[in-house]
């Protein structure tokens, strides 16, 4: 009994929310608040202030929280190990991934790594933006391009080539750019930032401002108008392979062309659930 509503109050308290609780926890807001009530009744102690608008962890909450989290993280820990002396990839696995990434090729991988273990459920969420893992309370996390300094475990996945491409049609009516500085005679298609990154041939990268009639955070959006002859389009190899290989899109620039890296990152912890490594294991081959 001691260990009930425990998990929902300190999933409240990091998504600071009863709803952000329940998709956390795979419960329902209701449920979220009952468990929550019930353990305040039992501590005789008012844990959360709850208005129409928002949630506030109150002085006494806020210490409780403090003792709780590392109970659970202990508990977890002592799951893992567990895990770990059965030698057998098992739980529950949450993951997150950029969006189109995430559809085309982690979703496939994910797919028959279920089949491939039966004691295994998963979350797949895509999403652009970077998200903390750990409070949000994912197990891994597909990153794409650089990678920055971070207290979480990286392993490199692989790489990704970004192609600068267009249409034969644009090309035929506008001619080919043969240096980065012939790019401002042309119509670039732009995504969420307004500059490109090559790499020079002596290794050096350089960012290029761009501009055009289009701006779409949406690559699959991009890679249409590119199709359609409205301007180049600078994107990953897993958005235009297809395209280049039956013509449709033209390479261009290749003495710049760059590449970066795809990556799994994961929180630290001593036990690194078999589920975790499993998975990165899978994306790997």
């Amino acid at each position: 009994m001691d260990w009930l509503g425990v998990s929902e109050f300190v999933a409240v308290v990091e998504t600071h929310s009863f709803t952000g609780a329940a998709q956390r926890l795979g419960l329902s807001v209701a449920q979220i608040s009952r468990q929550v009530s019930a353990l305040e009744q039992r501590l005789a102690t008012r844990l959360l202030y709850r208005t129409t608008r928002k949630v506030s962890v109150t002085e006494a909450g806020q210490l409780y929280y403090q003792h709780c989290r590392p109970l659970l993280d202990g508990l977890r820990q002592a799951e893992q190990a567990l895990a770990h002396a059965l030698d057998r990839p098992n739980g529950h696995l949450r993951i997150t991934a950029p969006v189109h990434y995430g559809e085309s090729v982690i979703a496939p991988v994910l797919h028959r790594y279920l089949q491939d273990h039966p004691a295994i459920t998963a979350e797949l969420n895509l999403d652009n933006r970077k998200v903390d893992l750990v409070a949000e309370g994912y197990d891994l996390g597909i990153r794409l391009g650089p990678m920055d300094e971070s207290s979480l475990m990286v392993k490199q996945l692989g790489t990704r080539t970004h192609y600068v491409c267009a249409s034969p049609g644009y090309l035929a009516r506008f001619g080919e750019p043969h240096t980065l500085a012939e790019l401002k005679q042309h119509q670039c298609l732009v995504g969420t930032v307004n500059v490109w990154r090559f790499k020079e041939p002596d290794g050096r990268m350089r960012e290029i401002s761009v501009a055009g009639k289009l701006r779409c955070n949406s690559g699959a959006a991009l890679v249409n108008a590119a199709l359609s002859g409205l301007g180049l389009v600078q994107l990953p190899d897993y958005y235009v392979q297809q395209h280049l290989a039956n013509g449709a899109l033209r390479g261009l620039l290749g003495a710049y062309t760059m590449t970066d890296g795809i990556w799994a990152n994961y929180p630290r912890n001593r036990f690194v659930p078999l589920k975790v490594l499993g998975f990165i294991e899978a994306l790997q081959q």
